[in-house]
């Protein structure tokens, strides 16, 4: 995967505010300007290294204000971009540009079950408020990211990978119908039944094509219990050869259908000081500490720190929360980072080889034991036996890449978010990068868009996240319901 820094030009037609502000205002639709007292806080982005200015925020307290927001934007050719949780990597939830209409969708909070345990999701809930206000109600449960303050809109369009994904799947594979403005200002609910080919873009470009209100998400009964588990791993920055040779056993594990089924999830963390194998498990402590963890760690260095837990699934959820509180607030989010981040999406037919880990681990050694800057690597199990991710067809929806084995997400940052970005970070992690995908070119290696990476033009990024059957689809999809491009970012559709 190649990536280029140079930026997509924005859309040259920009209508006067007076003119956009005159349409809200005489529609009666709740904004923001940037002479608000609380505009700034609300432009804010997570990713503090990427400001933008919006044209305007919208607060919509009902689905008829963001109709005719949107129908105003496209009036006056502003683009649209919606806002539930504000993660985006890239702050496409800002535009990704300067003078978009952001419609922010905190108003939007309802949690609710019906008799069939299908949670109502409003497109502003966070995941933490989502999963405790569905296990409150009725023990139930969903598969979604670790970090509570994540919003779902982003997370549920574009993928949504937790811990027990392998066991029920992506959080888009339990969407059954969303409540959508589209860019002419309908409003629908798309199903696989009604409004197909709408249904299908949401699931996984919904950035693209529309402002979701309410997800309808087909829920699970929370499990009794889960093991937590964790082992600290030393020695792995000291010979590139041998850490390559500890990847390998890691990887045959993974892939060892007489151990591990669907209920064991794992993640890889390291950051050129320590290096740990954690997840959750499905199952009885007693099957984990007598089967899954002597095959794993059979010919690995003796770990330093071990555990292995039972505990509730809220306790579960709650202790990979990173010491963030499960319910979040709904408005006056304050948590950002300022950093800059790839992702490689490791193909089942085209695994880590030694040499490639081997190139990945001596580039460690040489530039991140001691880099001026802090990183990370996640690496998480998708595929593996009996995956529930890759037990989807490639054709179920938009979000096709159903043959991972692994997800990389290479991330590096600053705690100095006073002070300009430092250099070396964009170019440390897209040699990092490099190191993989340069090690093995006979590999096609996609991204994740959940990890969107700015970096990429327009083409790249639609060859990094979809398929080409997949992008050909959208773009004929894209043309019949937005043909005027309201919805846009740098990387959207069409682009």
């Amino acid at each position: 995967m190649t990536t280029s820094t140079s930026k997509t030009a924005p859309p040259t037609s920009t209508p006067t505010a007076g003119t956009l502000d005159q349409c809200l205002t005489q529609k009666n639709v709740p904004i923001r300007l940037a002479s608000s007292s609380d505009f700034s806080q609300l432009a804010q982005p997570y990713n503090l290294r990427l400001r933008y200015t919006p044209a305007v925020i919208v607060l919509p307290t009902t689905v008829q204000h963001i109709s005719d927001a949107v129908t105003c934007a496209a009036k006056y050719n502003v683009k649209v971009q919606p806002r539930g949780g504000g993660h985006s990597y890239a702050a496409f939830s800002l535009g990704g540009q300067d003078g978009a209409m952001v419609i922010d969708l905190q108003s939007f909070q309802e949690v609710s079950l019906d008799a069939n345990n299908v949670a109502k999701v409003g497109g502003g809930v966070r995941l933490g408020n989502l999963a405790q206000g569905i296990f409150d109600q009725k023990q139930r449960a969903l598969p979604h990211g670790t970090c509570p303050g994540v919003g779902v809109g982003g997370h549920a369009t574009h993928g949504g990978f937790g811990l027990s994904s392998r066991a029920w799947g992506l959080t888009l594979d339990t969407i059954v119908g969303l409540d959508v403005v589209l860019a002419n200002g309908n409003f629908v609910k798309a199903t696989s039944t009604a409004y197909p080919d709408i249904y299908y873009a949401l699931r996984g470009a919904a950035d693209s094509f529309g402002i979701v209100t309410s997800f309808y998400l087909q829920t699970q009964p929370a499990p009794a219990s889960v093991i937590q588990w964790s082992f600290s791993i030393p020695d792995m920055y000291k010979s590139a050869a041998t850490s390559a040779n500890y990847f390998l056993h890691i990887q045959a594990f993974a892939q060892n259908a007489s151990v591990v089924d669907r209920n064991l999830g794992i993640g890889i963390y390291m950051d050129g000081q320590g290096f740990s194998i954690s997840g959750t498990y499905f199952g009885s402590l007693a099957n984990f500490n007598n089967k899954i963890k002597p095959e794993l760690l059979r010919g690995l260095p003796t770990p330093t720190s071990q555990s292995a837990t039972s505990m509730t699934w809220i306790q579960s959820l709650t202790a990979l929360a990173n010491g963030q509180p499960l319910m979040q607030p709904t408005t006056g989010y304050n948590l950002h980072d300022d950093f800059f981040a790839k992702s490689i999406v490791v193909p089942t037919s085209g695994q880590f080889t030694a040499a490639t880990l081997t190139s990945y681990f001596d580039y460690v050694i040489k530039n991140g034991v001691n880099s001026a800057n802090p990183w990370y690597t996640i690496i998480n199990l998708y595929g593996g036996p009996d995956s529930q991710i890759n037990a989807k067809p490639s054709s179920f929806s938009t979000y096709s890449d159903r043959t991972a084995l692994w997800v990389l997400q290479l991330y590096g940052y600053t705690s100095n978010t006073g002070a300009p970005f430092p250099a070396g970070i964009i170019p440390f992690i897209t040699g990092l990068s490099n190191s993989i995908t340069s090690a093995q070119p006979q590999t096609v290696f996609p991204g994740y868009i959940n990890y969107v990476d700015p970096s990429l033009t327009p083409t790249q990024a639609h060859t990094a996240y979809f398929d080409d059957a997949t992008y050909a689809k959208l773009v004929g999809i894209k043309q019949q319901v937005d043909p005027g491009k309201v919805f846009w970012n740098p990387q959207a559709i069409g682009t």
